[in-house]
């Protein structure tokens, strides 16, 4: 067990423009069943018991501002948006007195449910790691950064799809893009990441491998593929109303 003493924050990352969805609104912003979407991981948040709830906001951030302030949520503007473990890095002043886990979740993965994430931050404190991945299994995982495992379970590394020899893409098993870290950890391996890739970005799986690197334990723990489905079209948005009726 981590000696964390149960505590812990969420970061949620709701910075992105959402070009996909052919709409000016901030991705987070469009509605789901009449509700902006990143209401429901707020509020999923809330029934972790989280604290704080920390919204990293960018494009029309006074938008989101409007729609969210009044409920107990803090924010943090990420300019410009550089990546995964950019926005988590302008987060992270907000936990400076912070000791214990912090969860990192999507404004706009708004089907997730509170119970997976009970089970995935309990697995992370059982297995005293690091951090931990919440993973999930496609049947077409094309797209999505792999899951290599180490023979006792715990996870070695996550390989995106470009990066992906033949043998690696033949995997199913797929980073959701949820993750919890122990606040320490976190802290440490931030300052160390690079922009050197394609992207000129800096991303949060270079986190997980760094500290996997220095011999710490990455916990892994699948949950349901469905519900960690990311919002990036009109068609997305109408097939998690469905799910949502279902």
């Amino acid at each position: 067990m981590n000696d964390s003493s149960g505590k812990i924050a969420t970061l949620i990352m709701a910075a992105g423009k959402g070009t996909r969805m052919k709409s000016d609104l901030p991705k987070v912003l469009h509605k789901l069943r009449g509700r902006a979407m990143a209401h429901y991981v707020v509020d999923t948040a809330r029934e972790l018991k989280a604290d704080p709830i920390v919204l990293i906001i960018g494009h029309k951030k006074e938008q989101v501002i409007k729609e969210f302030t009044g409920i107990g949520i803090k924010f943090v503007i990420q300019e410009p948006q550089a990546g995964t473990g950019h926005a988590i890095r302008c987060a992270m002043p907000q936990l400076e007195d912070f000791d214990g886990s912090v969860m990192i979740l999507s404004g706009d993965v708004p089907l997730i449910k509170t119970r997976t994430l009970k089970s995935l931050w309990q697995h992370h404190r059982d297995e005293g790691a690091a951090a931990t991945v919440l993973t999930a299994t496609m049947d077409e995982p094309f797209g999505y950064g792999r899951i290599i495992r180490q023979n006792g379970g715990h996870l070695s590394g996550i390989v995106e799809e470009r990066d992906a020899s033949d043998e690696i893409r033949k995997i199913n098993e797929i980073n959701s893009g949820i993750y919890v870290f122990e606040a320490e950890h976190l802290r440490r391996v931030l300052p160390l990441l690079s922009d050197d890739n394609d992207q000129k970005e800096y991303y949060l799986t270079d986190a997980v491998r760094l500290l996997s690197d220095s011999g710490e334990i990455i916990a892994a723990f699948e949950g349901n593929f469905r519900e960690t489905l990311g919002i990036n079209t009109v068609a997305e948005l109408q097939a998690a109303e469905k799910e949502l009726s279902g």
